[in-house]
């Protein structure tokens, strides 16, 4: 008699290397795409040199090291904990978002000199980096190359 459990793969013949078995697993492919398409529309804080705004931010935040340090390791942590259904965003607002964003926007942090603004409820200043500098991490080299 069987349990069910032997017979479940008996049709696939799928190897570790074919990689058209394994799912995409990020949403998103780069730190520029989840900053872009992301965190820049749902973290919407004004930004500026004025008065009316104490936190600064750069379009340009790929100039920056200690930015795409942090975006990434946000980007990443998102990936990671979106899986969770049940207190995996949270998780993320909490314990990442919330201690990264405002040591990137501080008076004194990496884009203390930044001229760039918003008003309230437009998402964060975004100018595109050049082009290559974040390729899309779910494309293999090949599909890169064309060879596929």
């Amino acid at each position: 008699m069987s349990d069910g459990y032997d017979d479940l793969d008996d049709d696939q013949d799928v190897t570790e290397d074919d990689e058209s078995a394994k799912p995409d697993t990020l949403v998103f492919g780069s730190v520029d795409e989840f900053f872009r398409e992301q965190l820049r529309l749902t973290y919407t804080r004004v930004v500026g040199p004025s008065n009316r705004a104490s936190r600064r931010w750069s379009a340009q935040w790929w100039r920056s090291p200690e930015a795409i340090a942090r975006l990434e390791a946000l980007w990443r942590s998102w990936e990671h904990l979106r899986l969770d259904g049940a207190t995996g965003s949270s998780t993320w607002w909490r314990d990442h978002l919330d201690h990264h964003m405002p040591l990137l926007m501080s008076a004194d942090g990496p884009f203390a000199d930044s001229e760039d603004q918003n008003k309230p409820g437009e998402p964060l200043p975004y100018e595109a980096p050049p082009a290559g500098m974040f390729p899309d991490v779910r494309v293999t080299p090949r599909e890169a190359s064309g060879s596929v």
